[in-house]
């Protein structure tokens, strides 16, 4: 290998473990949320409070209100038509 092609190898090369470290570390701070809220939902349930709701709260608060609401209105109507409501 010419020194200009070794160069280039070593530059690709430690570009290429850097975004394997910053992966990395990203994919250990996630890690590190996710320990964190499960601690809120163990906190919340010591408290208790039911989680399985508290969790559907927060996908509902993510998603717009239109959305709901037409959720909603289907699930009303499948239930009414088959007798649960």
């Amino acid at each position: 290998m010419t020194d200009l092609s070794n160069d280039a190898y070593n530059v690709t090369a430690e570009e290429l473990r850097q975004f394997i470290e910053r992966y990395e570390h990203l994919d250990a701070e996630k890690k590190d949320i996710a320990d964190q809220q499960k601690e809120v939902m163990a906190e919340a349930k010591g408290r208790g409070y039911d989680t399985k709701v508290l969790r559907k709260i927060i996908a509902m608060r993510k998603r717009k209100p239109d959305e709901i609401a037409e959720e909603e209105a289907v699930l009303d109507l499948y239930k009414a038509a088959l007798g649960m409501v």
